[in-house]
C-alpha cells in the first residue's frame, strides 16, 4: 500500500512542476505580444508621443519580483506646437 502511495505523491509533484513550467511559459508569451503591440503602435502612428515605464521592487524575494512590476504605458495624440514666449 505505501508502494502505491509514494506513485500518487510523486505523479503529483510532476504534475505541478509541469503546470509552473506551463504558467511561466504563458506569462513570457503574453509579455512578448504586449511589447509587440506597443512597437507597433509605436512605429505606426505619426505625430505621437509615446511614454514607456516600468517600475519594480528592486528587494522583492522569490515569486513576488514577478507580482511587483508593473508597466505603465502613455500615448498622446497630435502635433506639439511650440510654446510662445509672451515675455515682449
Amino acid at each position: 500500500m505505501k508502494y502505491r502511495t509514494l506513485k500518487i505523491l510523486k505523479a503529483r509533484r510532476s504534475a505541478r512542476k509541469k503546470r509552473a513550467k506551463e504558467i511561466r511559459w504563458m506569462k513570457y508569451l503574453v509579455s512578448c505580444m504586449i511589447i509587440g503591440l506597443l512597437f507597433l503602435l509605436a512605429v505606426g502612428c505619426e505625430n505621437t508621443r509615446h511614454s514607456v515605464g516600468v517600475t519594480a521592487k528592486p528587494f522583492a524575494k522569490g515569486d513576488k519580483m514577478e507580482d511587483s512590476v508593473k508597466l505603465n504605458y502613455k500615448i498622446i495624440f497630435g502635433k506639439v506646437r511650440p510654446k510662445e514666449d509672451d515675455d515682449d
